[in-house]
Order: structure tokens, then sequence, then C-alpha cells
């Protein structure tokens, strides 16, 4: 089997979609609770790195450079399985994470970022109390803007 110039298996590259710049999302997942940890980017060669490594590898749009998770901070994203959704545009790392995800030192990097939204449930099912959406309209909730860092290391 030949490789690509990033070293990963042409039939996979193929099935990538990729934006113009060449990125797609990696959504970050603890493997043994599914928690949604972060979502990074990457190219071919991150992924390849992520792939034969064993480390999570992502590609910094700030930077513009390739920096493995827990190489500065010592939280370190251990791989457990790679999977690509069946549009071919994002793909699932599940990992081992040490320590926290986020840059912030949150566990995850959506932690405390919940959005007012409406409550969505079957005919019969009432909301549990305080459940988002109940409570006001979220049109008039005011929204904090978060730090927009793609790549704490």
């Amino acid at each position: 089997m030949s490789m690509t110039s990033s070293g990963l298996d042409p039939a996979l590259a193929e099935r990538l979609k990729r934006d113009s710049y060449g990125l797609f999302p990696a959504v970050v997942q603890q493997f043994d609770t599914g928690r949604v940890l972060m979502v990074g980017w990457m190219d071919d060669e991150a992924l390849h790195r992520t792939l034969t490594t064993g480390r999570a590898t992502y590609w910094s749009r700030s930077r513009r450079e390739y920096w493995v998770k827990g190489d500065t901070s010592g939280h370190v994203q251990w791989v457990r399985s790679v999977a690509l959704d069946c549009d071919g545009d994002t793909v699932l790392v599940q990992v081992d994470q040490v320590g926290p995800a986020c840059h912030t030192g949150s566990s995850s990097c959506f932690d405390g970022r919940e959005l007012p939204s409406a409550f969505g449930s079957p005919a019969g099912v009432t909301p549990p109390p305080g459940a988002a959406g109940t409570d006001q309209d979220p049109r008039s909730a005011s929204i904090a803007r978060t730090g927009d860092s793609d790549d704490d290391r």
C-alpha cells in the first residue's frame, strides 16, 4: 500500500472531506464515559501522527503549527480509537485524558458554557424544574463570549 505525502493511507485520505484550508474538525471524547472534552482541528498530517503515535495531534489555526496535546501542559490525550463520520468531514477521537482537557483548567472545554435553549421533549413529558428555556425567553439572554483559543498545549 502506498502512502500520501503526509504518510496517511491514500484510501483514508480519499474519504476525507476538508475545508478550504485542508482542515477538518476532530471531536474529542473521553473513551470510557463518552463525555465530549474538546474540538480540535486536524489535517492529513495531524491525523497520520495521531494514528501512528497514539497521542492526539492537532493543527493550530492561530499559530499555524502542529501541537501534541499535553506536550507543554502534561495533560496528555492517549488515543484509544479514531473514527471517521458518515460524511467524511469530521473525526471522533476517543482518548484517555490525563488532567483537564481545556486550557482554562476545566475538565472539558464545554464546562459552564451552556447556552439558553428551548427544552425539547416528546408530547406529555414535562421539562425538569430549571431546565434550559423554561424560565426565560432564550432570545433575551445575554451570551458571554469565551476565549477563542483552538489550541491549548
